[in-house]
């Protein structure tokens, strides 16, 4: 068993208790386990009050079970959450024209994705999230410079948004760290 990032904890957890009614914390602790994840049952409460996981009635299950609750497509998140989601979970984010590239932990992508069309950001179109990586498509008067400074700044990290000049830079060989590299393209 290891110790695994918070983020990839709560992703286990989430899938988890979408396939088992999980009926207390010591049976989350157990799974967890069998998939090779250490977690405590103080660590399980946490996360459980983290992803906003709330006690149900299933019908053939005796006594109440932890599920997860899900917003409707049309409700709006606070950007409060989109500020938290985007300081725990974003790596890093480039800029070029009107897309912004969002890389996250493996696993974590959609987390972000959701978070960022639940909340309405102005200036955004549309997120398709992989499993590390999230393309946002910008709207072409907010352009993604706008946009992807936007995102930096609600995740805490002013200057984590650079747009990508497509030019290629020349560089003299005898710089540092271009020794052994072919220079046969400049």
């Amino acid at each position: 068993m290891s110790k695994v990032p918070k983020n990839r904890r709560q992703h286990v957890i989430a899938r988890l208790l979408g396939e088992h009614a999980v009926t207390s914390q010591a049976q989350l602790v157990e799974l967890l386990g069998a998939e090779g994840v250490a977690a405590t049952q103080a660590t399980v409460s946490r996360d459980l009050e983290d992803l906003g996981a709330v006690r149900v009635r299933m019908p053939g299950v005796d006594g109440q079970v932890y599920a997860l609750a899900e917003l409707p497509k049309d409700q709006v998140a606070p950007l409060e959450h989109l500020r938290r989601v985007l300081g725990e979970w974003v790596v890093d984010l480039s800029v070029s024209a009107n897309l912004i590239v969002v890389r996250t932990p493996p696993g974590s992508a959609h987390v972000v994705a959701s978070a960022l069309d639940r909340t309405g950001i102005e200036g955004v179109l549309g997120t398709v999230a992989g499993d590390d990586t999230v393309l946002i498509v910008a709207e072409a008067d907010a352009g993604g410079a706008t946009v992807g400074a936007r995102l930096a700044e609600l995740a805490g990290a002013n200057g984590l948004a650079e747009e990508d000049d497509t030019q290629q830079r020349e560089v003299p060989p005898d710089s540092p760290g271009e020794q052994g590299k072919d220079t046969a393209a400049q």
